[in-house]
Parts: structure tokens; C-alpha cells; sequence
């Protein structure tokens, strides 16, 4: 029995997800052995270099698709992946550092719930490039910014709020700028080169910061390989790598909502591997913020001409 090529595409966006969900805990447990720049250091030189095999296999059919009268050149690819890079410097690193600092049990659940609002802060932003916000935007805004009070109030009242918790918040402001970035350049690059590029600008600047803020060792990277193989290779190189192929077959709209489950993922990967569960304020908080997810990536249908 053959199976249908876009049954397989959304089995594998939900992997996908999945393995980006379970990344929260890999984060949290890489604090344990290393710094924040060591980490993000490694795992994206590490990611960079695994895209390598996938730029000489897979981005000449891309590229067939793509128009031929205005080709992707190696100057943009370039430029927009080092603008990419310093974003996801600020993004992971403020992601990784709200992560390990927090104080909460349940930080790695919470942290795929809060990162997860870049979602909405994308067509906010865009109001500064002149597009329009759907009212339904708005509702989902208020709905997340609703659940982020339930996750990050506790009941010692606006005093709990942690540091740690607007570092996320600004994490998915810089994602959101970041998927903004890709969507200006996204017929002008050349693709996996893009993220091979931007991957390898962040692991750069984040080793920069880690010899001169913390002091890396080798067995701190030995002690934590595991993670930074999961993290670099299989959480960065090889997920992207099968989003590309896996996108051809999915509209966007279902592969986004798809994706936005990697909240969910972090938060019961998080109970399974580390038995560590969010309250049930928290948990109402997240599934809040899911809700404004799934209403900011909802289109109107349009009739039939």
C-alpha cells in the first residue's frame, strides 16, 4: 500500500515538534555541565557543520523551484544569514539563561509555553512594516498575555514574577523579529545555506561571550555531549533538515499549528524524563496561551470566485 507523500510530511512536522519540545529539557539539563554561551556555542558550530551534507544534497532541487528569472544570490544568502545569527544569539541566549537560572521546577514546560507567544508577537511587530493586525490578533494577544500572568503570578501576587520569566518574553520578541527577517529575504537566499550561515554566526558569537563571561573547559563539553548532540545535531541540523523537505507537501497554516505543539512536548517531556509537572495555574496558564497560538495563525477562508 503506498502511502500518501503528505501523510508523511505531517508525521514528520509532528516529530519534529516533538524533538523541539523535548530540546526544553536538553537546555535545562545542559545548564547543569556548562554556561549558557558555552552551550549555544557548541551546539549551533556544532548544527552549522551538520548542514553542510544537506546544503550539497538537498538545496540544488530546492533552488529548481524557486524563480529562475530572479535567482537566490550568495551575497544575500550571507548577509541575511549573519543578520539571522546575531537575532538567534539574543533569542537562544536569553531562551537558555531563562531556563537555567530559574528557580521553578517545572522552568523547562514553562519556558516552551512563553517562547511559544513569538507566534502572536509577529503580526504585532509587523505593524511596524506597515501590515495590518487582525482583530482576532488581538484576542490572542490578551489570551497569552492571560496565561503568562497565570504562569509567572504566584501567590505572593506581581512581587514572584522572576527575571527569568521576561527573559522569555523577550526570547520570543527576538524570534518573532527572526521569523520577520525570514519572511523579507525567504525568495532571495538560498535556504539550508541561510541557516547554515545563521547558525554558524551565533555559535561564533556565543563562543566569543563564553571565553570572555565564563570559563569553558573540555569537560564541561564531555561531561554534556549527549545534549550537544541532541541540541546541535538532532534538535537543529537534522529537524531543520526535515522541515525543508517535509514543508513541500503541508501548507503552511497546518504545519504552523503543527509545530506550535513543541509547547506541549516540553511540558510533558519535562514530567516524563525529569518528573517535574507545572501546577495546575501553570497548566491552565499554558493551555491559555495554546488557545491564543492556535486563534493568531487562524485566516479567514476566502470565497470561492
Amino acid at each position: 500500500m503506498k502511502i500518501n507523500p503528505r501523510t508523511i510530511a505531517i508525521g514528520v512536522i509532528f516529530i519534529t515538534a516533538a524533538i523541539w519540545g523535548v530540546t526544553f529539557v536538553t537546555q535545562k539539563i545542559a545548564g547543569e555541565h556548562m554556561g549558557a554561551f558555552t552551550y549555544n556555542g557548541a551546539r549551533f558550530l556544532l548544527a552549522s557543520i551538520t548542514l553542510i551534507p544537506a546544503i550539497y544534497l538537498l538545496e540544488k532541487r530546492t533552488l529548481r523551484t524557486q524563480n529562475e528569472q530572479n535567482p537566490p544570490t550568495r551575497k544575500t544568502t550571507w548577509l541575511a544569514g549573519a543578520f539571522g545569527g546575531i537575532i538567534i544569539f539574543f533569542a537562544a541566549n536569553l531562551q537558555q539563561f531563562g531556563i537555567i537560572l530559574s528557580d521553578s521546577p517545572s522552568a523547562a514546560g514553562e519556558a516552551g509555553f512563553i517562547t511559544g507567544m513569538y507566534i502572536i508577537f509577529v503580526p504585532i511587530l509587523g505593524l511596524f512594516l506597515g501590515r495590518r493586525v487582525r482583530g482576532l490578533v488581538w484576542v490572542s494577544a490578551a489570551l497569552a498575555f492571560g496565561g503568562l500572568a497565570l504562569i509567572t503570578i504566584g501567590p505572593g501576587g506581581l512581587a514572584t514574577i522572576q527575571t527569568t520569566d521576561m527573559l522569555l518574553v523577550a526570547c520570543a520578541v527576538f524570534w518573532a523579529v527572526h521569523i520577520l527577517l525570514i519572511d523579507r529575504f525567504a525568495n532571495q537566499i538560498k535556504p539550508i545555506t541561510f541557516v547554515a550561515v545563521k547558525f554558524l554566526v551565533c555559535g561564533a558569537l556565543s563562543a566569543a561571550a563564553a571565553l570572555i563571561f565564563e570559563s569553558p573547559a573540555l569537560q564541561h563539553l564531555i561531561d554534556g555531549l549527549w545534549v550537544l548532540l541532541f541540541g546541535g545535531v538532532v534538535a537543529s541540523g537534522l529537524t531543520y533538515t526535515l522541515q525543508t523537505l517535509a514543508q513541500r507537501h503541508v501548507e503552511p497554516a497546518l504545519a504552523a499549528i503543527i509545530f506550535s505543539l513543541e509547547a506541549l512536548f516540553a511540558a510533558l517531556s519535562e514530567a516524563l524524563f525529569l518528573g517535574d509537572t507545572m501546577t495546575p495555574q501553570k497548566y491552565l496558564g499554558g493551555g491559555i496561551i495554546f488557545i491564543g497560538i492556535l486563534l493568531a495563525q487562524h485566516k479567514k477562508k476566502k470565497p470561492p470566485d
